[in-house]
């Protein structure tokens, strides 16, 4: 059972057999290895994503340049993300959640640490920030937007987030039209969400 950090050999997931889940648990905090508030999770859908909790509440989403980095594995048995176990005896990777929730993926050779991958916290990354038919604009040194996806214009207002005290845009349909048939290609977006979603794993 993982603590904070994923070694290689050691799997996060869901071993279906035996309804078994495996997640990271931070640290309470850098002095103090007790359970700390902060669970990566790896959730039970048909695509498998990485999810960080805080207290229990879900507040992002991983993106797909971690999943580049892991072994996924995806089947009747198994829902599990595990690192590659190298003959390499002088180089090791870890993974690990921090106490203050961020993820990082780090490869230590011969004692030098090496970061790959490091999940930080900016506005693109909470979870859902931007609602439906939106797409979140990081742009460095200014900030994250959102914005409305190609097809749809912002119209009206609707309540979100804890509490339902905040409102945002909301994006609707401009116009269906039937006699155009092109998809738009929209780059450097996550996969959607598949708790709700049928997915055709076999479609290329």
């Amino acid at each position: 059972y993982p603590t904070d950090i994923l070694i290689p050999g050691m799997k996060l997931g869901w071993n279906r057999t035996k309804n078994l889940n495996k997640n990271l648990t931070s640290w309470a905090s850098n002095n103090d290895p007790s359970s700390g508030s902060r669970v990566f999770a790896i959730e039970n859908w048909t695509v498998s994503h990485g999810l960080l909790y805080n207290k229990g509440q879900l507040q992002y989403r991983i993106g797909p340049s971690y999943r580049n980095l892991v072994n996924i594995t995806e089947t009747e048995e198994e829902i599990s993300h595990s690192l590659n176990i190298t003959p390499n005896v002088s180089s090791i990777s870890l993974l690990q959640l921090t106490h203050a929730g961020a993820l990082r993926l780090m490869e230590f050779i011969e004692g030098e640490r090496h970061i790959l991958f490091y999940f930080d916290v900016d506005f693109c990354d909470f979870y859902n920030v931007c609602g439906d038919n939106n797409y979140c604009n990081f742009v460095i040194n200014t900030g994250g937007n959102c914005v409305c996806i190609p097809g749809f214009q912002q119209g009206g207002q609707y309540a979100y987030a804890w509490g339902m005290t905040k409102s945002r845009q909301r994006c609707v349909r401009k116009s269906l039209s039937c006699h155009v048939k092109e998809f738009k290609k929209i780059r450097n977006m996550k996969l959607p969400d598949t708790q709700y979603k049928i997915v055709d794993i076999n479609v290329g």
